[in-house]
């Protein structure tokens, strides 16, 4: 004979959180999603992982992204030294009181 176990107030607080979240449907989700891969990975927890990182986003992509900003910033640096100096080259050129020369 099969026993009734009655809800833990706790459990069921943490069940409703997870799926006011969005948790559960993500996981629901990626099982899903692994269940009809034809060829199903080596590795389960990683495919799980892969899928669930940044809204399914690729690791290699969140990788290239972030070599992109670096290489973003490297060239600001590099745009803000250079207009720096033409600044100060332009300075040697113009008249100190602001007048155009005729």
């Amino acid at each position: 004979m099969a026993h009734y176990r009655t809800p833990d107030p706790k459990r069921e607080h943490f069940r409703r959180y997870l799926e006011k979240a969005g948790v559960v449907d993500s996981l629901t989700s990626v099982l899903v999603s692994l269940y009809e891969q034809p060829d199903k990975p080596s590795n389960a927890l990683e495919f799980v992982k892969q899928h669930l990182n940044s809204g399914g986003q690729a690791i290699t992509d969140t990788e290239a992204l972030q070599q992109e900003v670096i290489d973003l910033r490297q060239r600001c640096a590099q745009l803000a030294d250079e207009n720096k100096d033409l600044k100060s080259r332009l300075q040697r050129y113009e008249p100190e009181d602001g007048a155009t020369a005729d």
